[in-house]
Order: C-alpha cells, then structure tokens, then sequence
C-alpha cells in the first residue's frame, strides 16, 4: 500500500477504550485537560495534578499523555480505508475489541505499545506506514539545586509529601475510609504518618484510617508494622490480612499486570493477597494509599542486584528509576516503556481489578521534584552504602522537622519478601523467569 497523495487522504479510525471514570484529575475535567493537550501540548500537561491518561485528536494528529502512577497502551492495526488506532489500559482489551471487529488475526502482544510517562506521544495516523511516533516531555525536573545537607533535604521532601497527601484528601469524600498497604517500612510508614497527621490537621477523626498488613505466615513485616504502629502510638490503625502461603499465586498475577518481570510479579503476587483480602473484609472499600515510587526517588535499590547498573549511572542519569533509559536509548522491546513507568502496573492493575482506586504521593511530580534535586552524586561519592542509607536518613530527619515524629527506620526488605516467611517465599517465587515469560505469551497464544 502507497503512502496518500495529495488527491487522496486516508480515513482513521480511533478507538479510546479508557475508561473515563478512571481518570483523577485535581482542579479540571478529562476533557478539558483533554482540549488543552490539543492546543497547547506538552506545555499544558506539565501543569496538571492527579492521575490521567488522555487522548487527543486533531486530524490526523494524535496525541497521549499519562502520568506515572498508571498504564496507557496503543496498537495500531490496518483497515482497508486506513489505520485503526486502539488505545486502552490493557493489552487483552485491545485484543478483545479487535477480534470483535475481526481484525484478531492482526494483533500481537508484542505488536502493543505503552505511552511512556511524563511525555506526550504524538502519532501520526496518515496509512502505510504510519510514521515513528514522536515524543516531547513535560516533566523535567531541574538536577542537583538542593545543598548536600540530609536535613534540608528531608524537609523539602517531607513538605512535598504531605502536601500531595492533602491534595488527595481534598479529591475525596469525607466520609470514604482510607486504606494503607502497610509493611512498617519507610515509606509505607511515611505515607501512613503524613495521612493521620492531615485527616487531624482538617479536624477529622483518623478512625476512618486503616493500616492494612499482608501475614501469609510468618513474614518479617507483620513484626515490624506491629513495633512502628506501637512505636508511635498508632496501634489503633493497624489490621492484619491474614492468608494461606497458597494464596499466593506468581502466574494470575501475570495475568491481571501483562507483565513478566520477575521482581514486579513478586509484588504483584503479594499485593493482589493483600487487596482480595481487604476486598473479601470489605466489599465496598474503595480508596487505597500505598508507598509505591518511593525507593525509586530515593534511589534505594541494591544496585549489585543489576548487571545493567552502576552507581555512577544511578545517581548522574535523569528518573532513572521511573523512567528508564529513556525513550530515546535503545530498548529490549517497544511493547513496555521503562522504570517505574514500565513497573506500576504491579500496583495500578491489581487495584483496579479488585475494584479499588490507589494513590501513592511519591509518584506526584512535585515529590519527585524534590528527589531529583538531591546532589546524589556529591552525597554519596561513589559508595553504595551511603547511597542506600541516605533514604533512612532523609525521611527521618524530614518527619521530625515537618511532622514532630520520632520516625523509626528499620532495614530495607521489599514488600513482597516480607509478606510470608523466607521458606514459603523461596517455594513460591523458586520459578526461572522464563516461566513467567512463557506464561505472559501463552495469554495470547
């Protein structure tokens, strides 16, 4: 098929599956947000609160932006009179919705394509081919304007925490319960903090708050949750979810995230145990508040873990952790975008099949603003230990500054290697990656 000549133009087909419902978006409706990303672009983007993935169309033009704390996906497939562009937060929806045009035969996971976070995509859908999508960021916070002093530091971040938490508190009912995925870590436990202290600051009863902790048998976090809760007094807020080291199950995990990274599908596997648990105690319960995002603006992850990194390029390149390489570098597929961008899936889809509606304050760019203005690299001088204990530090001294609270730092654990015990967890996730890879593509066989 030839590219149109200037007596012929093709017609597209766009198909917006979000659902608009999904969008939470602070100060503006979607589609108001959704007019300013047509004319204004990414320079309108950089300027919206909340969650959103948006879609906007002038002629050919198309243009998708979301932010980081959720999936935006795209497929393009061909009709005789031109392309057809899908776009949904889920890959077997967008399957679904061609196999009932039946266009099926055209799709391939692989062939799907996730909107990269913090910029705004631009397609143009003008036939065979339709040309390589282009991309301007929005979000690029300045690098390194902060002194190298952990208490400045932990002040700013604190204050951008819990000013995102009560930007949340204002978006929703006074009279909604509030959850937390809770594991008594550093920032499961800064979130719960900031959130107890605002719903006091608005003169309401933290009693609508819980701190919901995954026990499938014996894990390290129930222990720690119960000493922080205890620690500050807060015991009242705390709620064990207690379920069989069976329940927990790596492969439907794979199947509500459409992902095979080994280490998301862990969270994922214990998150989704956690949050049928509450859904089986609650059946309405509806908003939950977890820590996700902050080890990746603190930068706290071993680092000996990954072949691919150093800490040279941990600490001097731009939201690696959320963004990856970046849309420019060469990738190991084009079907997933990178970091956390990529990875917040293992959080965004379990929520969302289990009816819930998640938030976490570390994915807010003002947060992230603040992380990304820490002089890591002068901090830290090259040393993984003082890169690793910064996090602790910051966090602490900011709670104590911000929030008058005596914050208990305990070692780092992932979420997910707390929730059972170190035998149960090694017979559960004791699968070769290429399990999980198998399993993903058998989806779509």
């Amino acid at each position: 098929m030839e590219r149109p000549s200037g007596d012929h133009q093709y017609i597209a087909t766009v198909k917006n599956l979000i659902d608009p419902q999904s969008h939470n978006l602070y100060d503006i409706t979607a589609e108001a947000a959704t007019a300013l990303l047509v004319e204004k672009g990414a320079a309108a983007m950089a300027e919206l609160s909340g969650s959103f993935a948006l879609l906007g169309r002038d002629g050919q033009k198309i243009l998708l932006a979301r932010s980081l704390d959720r999936p935006m996906r795209y497929f393009l497939a061909k009709e005789e009179s031109g392309p057809m562009l899908i776009v949904a937060e889920r890959i077997d929806e967008i399957r679904a919705h061609l196999a009932e045009l039946g266009f099926e035969d055209q799709f391939h996971p692989s062939y799907t394509r996730m909107v990269p976070a913090h910029y705004v995509t631009e397609l143009q859908l003008v036939g065979c081919p339709d040309p390589n999508p282009v991309y301007e960021r929005f979000f690029d916070p300045p690098r390194e304007t902060l002194p190298a002093d952990e208490g400045v530091i932990g002040k700013a971040y604190v204050e951008a925490l819990h000013h995102e938490v009560h930007r949340f508190l204002d978006n929703v009912d006074d009279a909604e319960p509030l959850g937390v995925c809770f594991s008594g870590g550093i920032d499961s436990g800064a979130v719960l903090v900031s959130l107890e202290r605002a719903l006091r600051e608005r003169g309401q009863a933290p009693t609508r708050l819980k701190a919901f902790t995954l026990n499938a048998g014996g894990g390290a976090d129930v222990v720690q949750a119960r000493e922080f809760l205890r620690k500050l007094d807060l015991e009242m807020l705390g709620e064990e979810i207690e379920v069989a080291p069976s329940a927990l199950d790596p492969l439907a995990a794979i199947e509500v995230i459409e992902d095979y990274k080994p280490l998301d599908v862990e969270c994922a596997t214990v998150g989704l145990a956690l949050l049928q648990g509450i859904r089986d105690r609650y059946p309405e319960w509806r908003q939950l508040v977890d820590g996700d995002g902050g080890d990746e603006n603190l930068k706290d992850y071993p680092i000996e873990e990954n072949s691919e990194l150093t800490i040279r390029s941990v600490v001097n390149n731009l939201m690696l952790y959320q963004e990856g390489w970046g849309v420019e570098s060469i990738k190991h597929s084009l079907t997933y975008s990178g970091g956390l961008s990529r990875g917040y899936v293992r959080t965004y889809a379990p929520a969302r099949h289990l009816g819930f509606r998640g938030f976490s304050p570390f994915t807010r760019p003002a947060v992230i603003q603040v992380a990304e203005a820490i002089p890591f690299a002068e901090m830290t001088q090259g040393s993984h230990d003082k890169l690793y204990a910064l996090k602790g530090e910051v966090v602490r001294l900011g709670m104590e500054q911000v929030l008058g609270v005596d914050f208990p730092v305990y070692p780092k654990r992932r979420f997910q290697q707390g929730a059972a015990s170190e035998g149960d967890f090694a017979r559960v996730f004791d699968v070769a990656p290429e399990t999980y890879r198998q399993h993903f593509t058998r989806l779509h066989a």
